[in-house]
């Protein structure tokens, strides 16, 4: 881990600390991606990004090459006449040869200047693929949180259950002394208050469950106690309406110029080569042919080629890379129109979660009103117990709904803001 995220961790430790054991969702998912193990792709990347810089650089250095032989042929160069009296000297059948040549690149047409910016473009679409996968952890720390939260608010209204049981449960003994309940009806309330024991050994549980599985993602054990602030209610409109930042379209604007390099890379293929040489050679024969005697030598010179063969395919690999074009601009189009109907739907999800809080607090109204005149009717002996503990369930329930309401609208925001980096 470098500087920068043991200073991260430190002060997500003491904001923690001084907010009395408070999370927040942004909190979270900025430790989440200092601490996920894929976050060390980054330096990787950049490194590799750094040597394959400095190679392609190092075409314009010049290049020393050791070459040797040894032959043997089955005739040589003669003069084609005879003087008389001159014994002309021959270069011997069996020749031997050691070089060391010295090549220094001119011109290239251009080719180390794209493969620079080959290895920009391909650096920055690994790069960008790793801001998406990077960007998908906010999702599944969102699920982990809101699930935290929903658990939570579970666990307040099995505490208030749990709470007016433990009245009803005292009222039902008073009306047993009086003559007005039986002992069924105090068993059928204690059997009441143990399932909601029971429910809430469930809903701890789990809450521990998903806390731990937060904890893994964020490297860092988190108190049992800790309790996760819920994030501000917004206005989704200006979502829809705003424009999509997911990182997938960087990506694919990464892959379109990677192709727009590689384009002017085939470009630089057709061009000719020009370049220096010195060769120093010794060897049997010189530079004189004539001559029967090892001798050293050197050359030097400039010197050209061009290679006519990339023409054969250029058009096709020109062809290759507008398929591939195409290709990233439908992948872009299906992805924009996916992303557009996800969130239509998310948006439509919001308005309807808000619309049903609308009347939340109405329908607990009510349930309270017939809970009172349930217990009375109860205490008057014209209503049993059992119905009695049925409205108290009903009230439960709607208070339930209420909080689950609420979560469920907050989660579809975020899934919504997720959806549109927005």
């Amino acid at each position: 881990m470098d500087m920068k995220q043991v200073i991260l961790s430190l002060t997500f430790l003491l904001t923690a600390t001084l907010a009395h054991a408070q999370l927040t969702l942004d909190e979270c998912q900025r430790q989440a991606q200092v601490n996920y193990p894929l976050v060390r792709r980054y330096g990787l990347i950049e490194k590799a990004r750094e040597y394959d810089l400095s190679n392609a650089g190092k075409g314009y250095l010049p290049r020393f090459s050791l070459s040797g032989k040894a032959t043997y042929q089955s005739d040589i160069t003669q003069l084609p006449v005879e003087i008389p009296g001159i014994n002309v000297k021959t270069a011997p059948k069996d020749q031997y040869q050691v070089m060391l040549e010295l090549q220094q690149t001119i011109w290239d047409g251009g080719d180390i200047r794209n493969r620079k910016r080959l290895t920009r473009a391909a650096s920055d679409v690994d790069m960008e693929k790793q801001n998406v996968d990077m960007y998908a952890l906010n999702d599944r720390v969102n699920q982990l949180f809101f699930g935290i939260l929903l658990l939570d608010e579970q666990l307040k209204q099995n505490q208030l259950l749990q709470d007016d049981l433990g009245r009803t449960h005292k009222q039902v003994s008073n009306y047993i002394i009086n003559g007005i309940a039986t002992q069924s009806d105090l068993d059928a309330v204690s059997v009441e208050q143990l399932n909601a024991k029971q429910r809430r050994i469930e809903l701890e549980t789990s809450r521990q469950a998903y806390l731990n599985m937060l904890s893994a993602f964020m490297g860092q054990e988190i108190p049992s106690g800790t309790t996760l602030r819920k994030p501000v209610l917004e206005d989704t409109g200006s979502m829809v309406n705003g424009m999509n930042n997911r990182p997938e379209l960087r990506l694919f604007e990464a892959q379109g110029e990677q192709l727009r390099v590689q384009e002017s890379t085939l470009n630089a293929r057709v061009m000719p080569r020009f370049g220096l040489f010195v060769q120093g050679a010794y060897g049997n024969p010189g530079l004189n042919m004539l001559k029967d005697e090892f001798d050293a030598y050197y050359v030097a010179g400039i010197r050209m080629s061009w290679n006519f063969g990339s023409l054969y395919t250029l058009k096709n690999d020109h062809r290759r890379i507008d398929n591939s074009r195409r290709q990233i601009e439908t992948g872009r189009d299906v992805f924009l129109f996916n992303t557009r109907l996800q969130a239509t739907q998310q948006d439509a999800g919001v308005w309807s979660m808000r619309r049903q809080m609308a009347n939340d607090d109405e329908i607990i109204r009510l349930r309270e009103n017939i809970r009172r005149a349930a217990e009375a009717k109860v205490e008057n002996g014209t209503l049993t117990v059992t119905d009695m503990l049925r409205e108290i369930t009903n009230e439960n329930l709607a208070r339930r709904t209420k909080a689950l309401h609420e979560v469920q609208l907050l989660m579809n925001i975020w899934q919504l803001k997720y959806t549109l980096n927005n």
